[in-house]
């Protein structure tokens, strides 16, 4: 006999899994594909290279163009630190709240779905059903593109996708992306009463700094007044740094962590192709003359391209009619709608919960935004039906 679950029990089981980024989520998976095949729903992984982790993919339905991706995150933050009232991976319910780690960001919606792999089943559909389940969200949405190429390889491809981060499920158009490099800075030592004879890693890597904060500042200032983001231009921020070895030594060794949020259709390459051009023309030869040791490199940590409002999109056509939502709504951190809609998927964001309790001690969902997402995925069975 198959098993039915409430979106509620079924988040309360997906909680129980610690998939922490750090953390495999095979166990969750498992749990999953189990489930869906007592459903009689084939799914596919589509494993990490260490075999740790592994994202999912699943489709109910004719084998037809035109349907729908429902994707979620199988990771969830840390909690070590955080004062949490309660286990934080044995969820518990209190005034019509559910709380535990991912009940928000983003199990409840990923709860949802599975909940209604059922009704998905039953119903005459007459577009497929995709669901899609990542891993490593929370650390680069490391597991979205592969999990992306190979859903969309193996076909058919979806008319459109809904990624299901908390958005008190408003309809979300667009999203900031974001770009993490981490700058390394070779100097050379000498003792700090002899300046002329060494060359201060943490002295350069401050000329880069004020550098990338000066182009924030001159992107505040060209920022559109029109604008829907609460920090309507890209901002280049560094918010890691560490370096030398004694205050009298001229620092050898400096590195420091920078991320680019960036507008929609902002280019990555642009800005870093001005960063490493201050680099070598402004900073590095000066360095040079005094030593041949001394480097800067730059290396990408991380990439999610941002989501870009689109034109009659058929993902905000669709789930604008499905929600009755008409406002717009942009947000500033990333997802992985950006993904989907690089590879040429329109893309929504749209889920139950609040961003607010995302990453928080005592994480929780109202238990009346899983009714609504519920809501929302019958009429969306209809519509496919």
């Amino acid at each position: 006999m198959s098993t039915r679950l409430t979106p509620r029990e079924m988040l309360e089981k997906l909680i129980s899994f610690n998939t922490v980024s750090d953390r495999s989520n095979l166990d969750l998976l498992s749990f999953v594909e189990t489930y869906l095949a007592e459903h009689g729903v084939a799914s596919m992984r589509v494993p990490d290279n260490t075999g740790t982790k592994a994202a999912l993919h699943a489709r109910i339905g004719p084998f037809e163009d035109g349907g729908v991706v429902l994707s979620a995150h199988t990771d969830v933050v840390p909690v070590a630190g955080q004062a949490w009232s309660q286990d934080p991976f044995a969820a518990w319910v209190s005034d019509g709240k559910l709380y535990g780690r991912g009940s928000a960001d983003m199990k409840g919606f990923a709860a949802t779905v599975l909940a209604m792999v059922p009704d998905f089943v039953a119903a005459d559909l007459q577009r497929p059903v995709h669901i899609a389940l990542s891993y490593d969200e929370e650390v680069g949405c490391f597991g979205a593109p592969p999990l992306v190429k190979d859903m969309l390889a193996r076909g058919p491809r979806p008319g459109f996708a809904i990624v299901g981060e908390p958005t008190n499920m408003r309809v979300v158009t667009a999203h900031k992306g974001i770009a993490v490099y981490k700058t390394t800075i070779r100097g050379h030592p000498a003792h700090s009463s002899q300046l002329h004879r060494g060359v201060s890693a943490i002295s350069a890597a401050a000329k880069l700094i004020s550098w990338l904060d000066a182009r924030t500042s001159e992107n505040k200032t060209k920022a559109d007044p029109n604008s829907a983001f609460e920090t309507p231009y890209t901002t280049l921020h560094s918010g890691v740094i560490k370096g030398g070895e004694a205050h009298n030594i001229t620092a050898q060794h400096c590195e420091f962590a920078t991320d680019f949020r960036l507008l929609p259709g902002d280019s990555k390459e642009a800005w870093l192709g001005a960063y490493r051009s201050f680099i070598e023309e402004d900073v590095l030869p000066g360095m040079l003359a005094i030593s041949g040791d001394c480097d800067i490199t730059v290396e990408e940590l991380a990439y999610v391209p941002g989501l870009s409002e689109e034109d009659d999109g058929q993902a905000e056509t669709e789930v604008r009619r499905l929600t009755g939502d008409n406002g717009r709504h942009v947000v500033v951190y990333a997802t992985e709608g950006g993904i989907f809609q690089e590879h040429g998927v329109s893309t929504v964001v749209c889920g139950p919960g609040s961003i607010d309790q995302a990453h928080q001690a005592d994480e929780f969902i109202e238990l009346v935004e899983l009714d609504r997402c519920a809501a929302f995925l019958g009429r969306l069975i209809a519509r496919l039906s």
